[in-house]
């Protein structure tokens, strides 16, 4: 039994270890050491851990495994930690301008609402505006899913809804600079900051229902109490401004589209538990009918299928009511 639990236990540490070598060979090669030396320093790394991993296989050659850790430390903790995000990059235009906001009381005033007018994906101009908002007049809370590939991830955007008919929308995303295209193997190694946009709907959404090849978006009104949606709104909107002046990393796993939203709803719904749906977040709107937090008049097979939006956004297109349009007739929705 001693034995097996020593081979077991040798076995984790290998593991480990190797997990270890290929997280400081990519944190390498995806730093912003000069791209010439970017090859030499990864594979310098990773020869050497090919070189001390199996040496601490031999009895009486531990030393090698910790060799190995303090390496892996220095390369983590003396140097990758440390390399600090910025807002002071060539970003591109859609995210160049940081949106902002002044609380006071019952009325919020949002600085730079996203509002770009789209010919293609990659053609387009931007603009923004200044809206003032009444919490009081809040009226609902929406939750977009958007798939591209995978049924198991999907992005995941907030709206909020007001008594006047307008809707402001969050998409939590990569600020990614001229030139650069987003990738889920970067975004675990400090490639691209994390920024909020704070949009109109006919901009992040129909970017997605009408111009982007291959994305799929679904709708679903979240039975939230407004109290509950007001602190939410309130807490993206600090999160909003703390950006502004303190830039972060967007972390694929720890601060992405859909672990930022349990960020900002977690404190007020002390009741919330975990569900692998949340990691999975393609099956987020499975999870949350199974909670009753989404309409639940059909079987969630057929609520998937008619929350699906593209054919509405696409007929409403340019439509100033665009966001009357994608919800008219939508399960939970209000007329």
């Amino acid at each position: 039994m001693g034995t097996m639990i020593r081979i077991f236990g040798l076995a984790a540490a290998l593991l480990c270890l190797v997990v270890m070598a290929c997280l400081g060979t990519l944190a390498i090669y995806f730093s912003s050491l000069p791209s010439a030396l970017l090859p030499i320093a990864s594979g310098g790394f990773a020869l050497v851990a090919l070189i001390l991993i199996p040496a601490g296989l031999r009895k009486g050659k531990r030393r090698a495994w910790g060799g190995f850790l303090v390496l892996f430390a220095l390369v983590l903790a003396a140097w990758w930690l440390l390399i600090p995000p910025s807002n002071d990059r060539n970003w591109q235009p859609d995210v160049a301008v940081l949106p902002w906001a002044e609380i006071q009381e019952h009325r919020v005033t949002v600085h730079h609402i996203r509002n770009v007018d789209y010919r293609t994906e990659t053609d387009y101009t931007v603009r923004h505006y200044d809206r003032s908002f009444d919490l009081r007049e809040l009226r609902s809370l929406d939750l977009f899913l958007v798939y591209w590939g995978s049924p198991s991830i999907a992005h995941t955007m907030l709206s909020f809804g007001f008594a006047d008919g307008s809707f402001l929308c969050f998409s939590i995303e990569t600020r990614k600079e001229v030139g650069e295209q987003y990738s889920a193997i970067k975004g675990f190694f400090k490639q691209f900051e994390l920024t909020y946009v704070v949009a109109d709907e006919r901009d992040v959404v129909r970017l997605r229902t009408n111009y982007r090849i291959g994305e799929d978006v679904y709708l679903y009104r979240l039975k939230a109490p407004m109290a509950f949606a007001r602190k939410v709104l309130l807490d993206y909107l600090r999160e909003v401004n703390i950006l502004r002046e303190h830039p972060e990393w967007y972390r694929a796993m720890l601060t992405n589209c859909t672990t930022s939203i349990l960020r900002h709803t977690t404190p007020f719904n002390p009741g919330a538990r975990f569900d692998w749906r949340l990691i999975a977040n393609g099956y987020l709107d499975e999870m949350l009918y199974e909670r009753g937090q989404i309409d639940r008049t059909l079987p969630f097979a057929e609520l998937k299928q008619r929350s699906l939006i593209n054919p509405r956004a696409q007929a409403a297109d340019q439509a100033s009511d665009f966001s009357r349009l994608i919800r008219v007739g939508l399960p939970g929705m209000e007329p």
